[in-house]
């Protein structure tokens, strides 16, 4: 591909599907597995700005990355634009393209402080927070937002507040606070918003296969297309492929790799143990018994570990064939 998709003010950007940010699985290993399978951007898993100023040797695990994952994008949360500059200009200086602002996270833990989703209860405060990053920072600042909150959907008055405050690009996923990751995503919505504004925009809810990337993008007019909880159980999503089409030795080869980057991230005990989640996932384990998942999941040497997984595999195609 020689033009870019899109460009987030000059940073060009090649392609149109990008792995979304979550708390507990976008870290490095996976990221960098998704980036290598083509996502079009990375980004950190968010970070809270009082975690960056007061425990900063924590937060710099969380944004580690590599030159193949750019453009890179570090996200935040906080509800001090005075904190979340203090924050970003500190993260700044460790080489991301682009900082992020989140205004999506639906947790109560985050939300009942004013962050994520809570933040767009108070749109003069995302306009401040834009507005004081963008005219301090070198990078560009961009948004990850909801619809709202049920009894205030106020997408629009929050998308147009970004823009106009200096954010070069808004990713909208199409659930309320209240939707969580349940029910339908709204694309009409997403629409709305690519309407509404001139940035770049970013579209996230309910993709799940190959062709739902052109379907968001032919019913939104989006830019790009972010795709969360399918990647987990398919990050060959990001080459294309659906989770049908991925061969076994696909598989295997992922499989191993992300176990070896989770080691290497993480040391070995940690490493495997945060990486059954995600063998959950690769291998489809909630069709096996319970024995054979308690047998995959509990410790073990990692080439004892994998063996099993193979041959877990291998009993779960034989059962579906």
């Amino acid at each position: 591909m020689t033009a870019p998709t899109f460009s987030v003010r000059e940073i060009p950007v090649y392609g149109d599907a990008l792995l979304a940010p979550m708390d507990g699985y976008s870290d490095w290993p996976f990221r960098s597995i998704c980036r290598q399978l083509g996502s079009a951007i990375s980004y950190s898993e968010f970070v809270n700005a009082d975690d960056i100023l007061n425990r900063p040797r924590f937060a710099a695990h969380k944004f580690k990355f590599e030159a193949a994952e750019r453009p890179m994008v570090f996200q935040l949360y906080g509800e001090s634009a005075a904190r979340l500059l203090e924050a970003a200009l500190r993260v700044q200086e460790l080489g991301p393209d682009i900082i992020d602002i989140n205004m999506g996270c639906p947790a109560k833990s985050v939300t009942h402080r004013g962050c994520g989703v809570g933040l767009m209860r108070t749109p003069q405060k995302v306009a401040e927070i834009f507005s004081l990053l963008s005219r301090n920072l070198s990078v560009p600042v961009t948004g990850k937002m909801r619809l709202g909150w049920e009894e205030n959907r106020n997408y629009l008055e929050i998308a147009r507040a970004v823009e106009e405050n200096g954010g070069a690009l808004i990713a909208i996923h199409g659930r309320t606070k209240q939707q969580g990751y349940g029910g339908q995503a709204n694309w009409d919505a997403i629409a709305e918003v690519k309407a509404a504004v001139k940035i770049p925009v970013i579209g996230n809810g309910d993709v799940k296969r190959v062709e739902d990337i052109a379907r968001l993008k032919a019913h939104t007019g989006c830019d790009a297309v972010m795709i969360g909880r399918a990647a987990m159980q398919n990050p060959w999503i990001f080459a294309r492929l659906n989770r049908e089409d991925v061969s076994p030795e696909q598989i295997r080869a992922t499989l191993r790799q992300h176990l070896q980057k989770n080691i290497e991230f993480y040391g070995e005990e940690d490493g495997q143990r945060l990486f059954r989640k995600y063998a959950v996932q690769y291998l489809m384990l909630r069709s096996l018994t319970r024995e054979e998942r308690k047998r995959i999941l509990k410790p073990q040497a990692p080439q004892e570990w994998l063996a099993l997984l193979d041959q877990a595999y291998e009993q779960m195609q034989n059962r579906q064939a």
